[in-house]
């Protein structure tokens, strides 16, 4: 009788189950919406662009951007994608953000060829200008109601000023990030391909209250490419150790630090 009884509970309690999921909206049982917007942006000044560095960084941020679009590894898919250039010719100067359908129904190689075309070695920008990018940033995401999403912002970039190396330490801290302060409660600024003095600089100097930073060093990026991480013969599809290293060293979590 117990063991019957036991069924009979158990039946009631799956046929209750059943209707409750049933009546659920289909929002709770489809796959979470993308809500994350990315901004990329490319130094494309003679200091980086001339450096060892630039082709490497390329052809990492292709595998990258096509992982997350793809939703490669767990890596989170972007609603929104902007890329554009970090300066211009002129300080403040406006430069173009190329959308996300630039990029989403491209091939690997195709999104390659796209950020060689968008970012020529032949066309150097005299001035890097992190101000005008993250007002630009600002202004995207404020006209396209963007505003509460959480944003990542990528700096492919040596992160160094174009100012005097005297005055650096004090250009740092002229880096202006209060444009995007109340954008989001959840932001992060990845300044990639740069180096360990420049980016302790980045995370102790410049001036935010709510914005996160974090920093990966040039040598540190090109390993991306290593056989042990980049395993030979095989799809970026089947790349786990290149999703586990891009979540460990480019995507990792960030301590809020404010800094006055």
């Amino acid at each position: 009788m117990k063991t019957r009884s036991k069924i009979l509970t158990c039946s009631v309690l799956l046929v209750v189950f059943l209707f409750l999921t049933s009546c659920l909206p289909d929002a709770f049982l489809s796959e979470p919406v993308p809500r994350m917007v990315m901004f990329v942006g490319v130094d494309i000044s003679g200091s980086f662009l001339k450096s060892k560095y630039f082709d490497d960084s390329l052809d990492f941020l292709a595998h990258y951007l096509y992982a997350h679009l793809q939703g490669l590894g767990g890596l989170e898919q972007p609603d929104e994608l902007f890329v554009g250039s970090i300066g211009g010719s002129t300080v403040g100067e406006a430069k173009t953000l190329f959308p996300i359908q630039t990029f989403e129904y491209g091939t690997l190689p195709e999104i390659h060829q796209k950020l060689k075309e968008i970012f020529p070695k032949n066309k150097v920008n005299p001035f890097t200008d992190f101000n005008a990018f993250f007002h630009h940033v600002s202004e995207t995401v404020s006209n396209r109601k963007l505003i509460l999403r959480p944003l990542v912002i990528v700096l492919i970039s040596d992160g160094i000023p174009d100012v005097p190396e005297a005055e650096r330490s004090e250009a740092y801290k002229q880096i202006v990030i209060e444009p995007l302060e109340n954008l989001s409660r959840n932001i992060v600024i990845q300044l990639l391909y740069t180096d360990a003095e420049t980016g302790d600089q980045w995370t102790s100097l410049v001036p935010r209250k709510r914005v996160k930073i974090l920093t990966q060093d040039a040598p540190v990026m090109k390993d991306w490419k290593d056989p042990s991480i980049m395993l030979p013969g095989k799809s970026l599809e089947e790349q786990d150790r290149f999703f586990d290293w891009v979540k460990h060293q480019v995507d990792f979590p960030v301590r809020l630090k404010r800094v006055d």
